[in-house]
């Protein structure tokens, strides 16, 4: 299908999402996120499809809410119903799907990644950022609400509860090379390499099993609840059907013929 307010390409097994509405940062309007809702369905059921990079145009990457767009209804439910709808209707599947794609995902931050924004930015499996990109978390000091998009989930998870509070409660900005160092991305790269260097990551990720990435979402996601006992059971149980696969067949044999495997 056709887009108006995003960029999809697809080449050689890489699909590229490129958030496109730099006139407003591309802010997370409706319409914008109707459309990669619809991208994300259209490339999850593309079988050709090994690695998604997700980056934006402009000097931002997603600058959040489109807040200059909500105002509340006099005759209606209030803007909080509004937008609590708006997030179990839309943004919420989105980010889900995001999460649930059966292929890595790559962000590519190239500019601003704030509220909403860097929520979506760090749903992927390998978080680059260039070097004047930077996240933001302004929703409690701006706002006086929650971050959202999944972010009170992510944050805490990738660079503890401390710092997670601290970045949300100041809401200061957290710059490429900072975020490596706090552990919230992977890498930060000069600006003019990171679309080059996104490329191949997502090329060196998309040679790789087709299941890598849901099972170690899955496999990190369950360690987070779960005992040492819990996680050595489901890592057996896991393995048991994995080495079961032609894909552990092939990376036997690959070893054992020392060149590199075809999955």
């Amino acid at each position: 299908m056709s887009y108006e307010r995003i960029h999809l390409a697809i080449e050689d097994g890489i699909a590229t999402l490129t958030l496109d509405q730099p006139k407003t940062m591309n802010a997370m309007s409706v319409p914008l996120q109707q459309e990669v809702m619809a991208a994300l369905d259209e490339i999850a059921g593309n079988s050709d499809i090994k690695a998604l990079i997700i980056t934006g145009t402009g000097k931002a990457f997603c600058s959040g809410a489109d807040l200059g767009s909500m105002s509340p209804d006099s005759d209606g439910p209030t803007l909080g119903t509004q937008v609590k709808n708006l997030m179990e209707e839309l943004s919420n599947p989105m980010a889900l799907k995001l999460r649930e794609l059966p292929f890595p995902v790559v962000s590519a931050v190239n500019g601003a990644a704030a509220g909403a924004g860097a929520s979506i930015a760090l749903a992927g499996d390998v978080v680059l950022a260039g070097k004047s990109a930077y996240f933001l978390f302004p929703f409690i000091p701006k706002l006086g609400i929650l971050p959202d998009l999944g972010a009170t989930w992510i944050l805490p998870r990738l660079i503890g509860r401390a710092r997670a509070m601290a970045v949300s409660l100041l809401g200061e900005r957290m710059y490429g090379e900072d975020a490596v160092r706090d552990g919230l991305i992977w890498k930060c790269v000069a600006d003019e390499d990171l679309q080059s260097e996104a490329v191949t990551t997502a090329r060196r990720l998309a040679t790789g099993p087709n299941h890598g990435a849901p099972e170690l979402r899955e496999a990190f996601d369950r360690a987070d609840t779960a005992t040492l006992a819990e996680q050595l059971s489901y890592e057996a149980e896991r393995q048991q059907e994995l080495i079961d696969s032609p894909t552990f067949q092939e990376g036997v044999r690959a070893f054992l013929e020392k060149r590199d495997p075809k999955f």
